[in-house]
């Protein structure tokens, strides 16, 4: 990690969730926002399907399957919002991804329901939006084009986040993340890419907004071009810091896929063309 995407974000002094549960906090974004959050949460409960170690003081670790309802209301319980990265992040089998991203989203939410938690960050996806070609720019009206069974789940999550806000008035942000990672990688990144650093800026302008509501914002750093319109999302304040250029030398010195691989063609770029996986 680039000492850009670690630099810290001091909170005022009222910006502060007394308990901030984090999901998916073994993980290689969790393990990243275990850290970086720290400032803005009096307390954290660490959820994963191992336990952690090394807790600081304010720390506390629950195991937690995302696909048990009684675990995931237990979790939940005593919260005062929460951070949902947990889940398989990458294409699997529809089984796989049944279990863990749409259960899983499922029983958070019915866990908040129950006990009144009333703000949470969902973890989604560009690949929500994976079939729309690359160059197009859209915003959060855009049709829905899941790109795999991951992109669906996401899909799935950002519907039944809708539900619980129309119906029981749970705030949500629905961040369909880019590329975060320490670096971008390839061409595609150079555009989705999204800084640890902005990752956690985003994440706290939807902690803190006055009024989040039900808010569909794309995760990408300020990177010179960009197929993502965030104007919808103006509210939260979110103002990326980081960009892209000076991963571009290196990631155009690999000679470019053919015109017609779809990866090159769509948003989604490999996660297009991940499986079938075959179950039978």
């Amino acid at each position: 990690m680039t000492s850009n995407n670690s630099d810290s974000i001091l909170p005022s002094s009222a910006s502060k969730v007394k308990r901030l549960l984090l999901t998916g906090a073994a993980g290689g974004l969790g393990r990243v926002l275990r850290e970086s959050l720290m400032p803005f949460a009096q307390s954290m409960r660490l959820s994963d399907l191992k336990e952690l170690d090394a807790l600081k003081a304010h720390e506390e670790s629950v195991v937690c399957d995302l696909a048990d309802k009684a675990a995931v209301d237990e979790l939940v319980k005593g919260c005062d919002a929460i951070v949902h990265m947990g889940g398989l992040s990458t294409e699997h089998s529809f089984e796989q991804i049944l279990e863990a991203n749409i259960k899983g989203v499922f029983h958070l939410y019915e866990g908040a329901r129950r006990h009144g938690v009333k703000r949470i960050v969902f973890a989604s996806s560009n690949h929500v939006i994976g079939f729309h070609k690359q160059g197009e720019v859209i915003d959060a009206n855009c049709a829905k084009r899941p790109d795999g069974y991951y992109g669906l789940s996401k899909s799935f999550g950002e519907d039944l986040s809708r539900f619980y806000f129309d119906r029981y008035g749970i705030e949500t942000a629905c961040l369909r993340i880019g590329s975060s990672f320490p670096e971008a990688k390839d061409r595609r990144m150079l555009i989705t890419w999204l800084s640890y650093r902005d990752l956690t800026e985003l994440i706290r302008c939807c902690l803190f907004a006055p009024k989040l509501g039900h808010a569909i914002v794309y995760g990408a750093s300020d990177n010179r071009d960009k197929w993502w319109d965030n104007s919808q999302a103006a509210h939260l304040g979110f103002k990326p810091q980081d960009n892209s250029e000076r991963f571009r030398a290196k990631a155009e010195s690999v000679p470019p896929l053919a015109e017609d691989d779809p990866v090159r063609i769509y948003q989604g770029g490999a996660f297009v063309k991940a499986g079938p996986f075959e179950t039978l």
